[in-house]
């Protein structure tokens, strides 16, 4: 069977969005669903999310929402408004839910390409890839042609030793030989100025990539985070894309 990939990133608990992106993407053929991490956060579905992404069988790495939605660890270093979400997040997981984001690894490999939510130099400190030389750093350690990140919401490809390119939906053929590293855009709470989902289809077969948009109920996951008492900002962000 040829493998086609939907590589998902930044869930981050909006169910209406991850429900049409999955639709999408099987309407597309897809055999295969990843994840770059960050089921939950920020939304107001974290355990919905959580099963729908089980129920696909979603090949999951550990974003640092998972990783802090599980872990009772302090969390001084995040802005306010995200460890008031993170806080809210905790108190609406099972434990089975706890227990499948706190297993989820800080790296792994898949199809022939890896899958990391941060950065392969040091995972587990989430750093940003904002530019190139962030993305020199983690090519030392990329041992695969592709590789797929997120965190930063916004799609992008980097190519070893190229400049930067800011991706608008578009499909590219990867050739044998460069590195690439892939951010894969959010499902759940975009931040390039575009409100509807995003995420990325791979061929393996043909080495073809394409990165899809898809439109969501966003009036309802905004009215969700609102009923949530989550804060304001974060349902008006929604409707902004950024």
């Amino acid at each position: 069977m040829d493998r086609k990939y939907a590589i998902l990133g930044d869930v981050h608990s909006n169910l209406e969005a991850l429900n049409a992106v999955v639709e999408d993407a099987r309407s597309r053929g897809v055999t295969d669903f990843v994840s770059v991490g960050d089921v939950v956060g920020y939304n107001a579905s974290p355990s919905q999310c959580i099963k729908i992404m089980r129920d696909i069988g979603c090949v999951t790495v550990r974003g640092n929402h998972d990783h802090y939605c599980s872990y009772d660890e302090s969390l001084d270093d995040f802005q306010p408004l995200a460890a008031s979400v993170i806080a809210w997040t905790r108190r609406q997981l099972t434990e089975d839910d706890v227990k499948w984001l706190h297993d989820l690894p800080y790296q792994r490999s898949c199809g022939g390409f890896m899958l990391v939510h941060s950065t392969l130099d040091m995972p587990d400190r989430w750093g940003y890839v904002f530019d190139t030389l962030a993305a020199e750093a983690n090519f030392s350690y990329q041992m695969t042609s592709l590789c797929f990140h997120g965190h930063t919401h916004v799609p992008m490809i980097y190519e070893k030793q190229r400049e930067i390119m800011r991706v608008e939906p578009c499909k590219i053929k990867i050739t044998f030989g460069p590195k690439f590293f892939i951010n894969v855009g959010s499902v759940g709470q975009p931040r390039d100025s575009d409100p509807r989902s995003i995420y990325v289809l791979y061929c393996a077969k043909t080495k073809e990539l394409d990165f899809i948009r898809v439109p969501y109920d966003i009036e309802t996951a905004m009215e969700k985070n609102m009923k949530a008492g989550l804060p304001e900002r974060l349902a008006l962000r929604l409707a902004q894309g950024r």
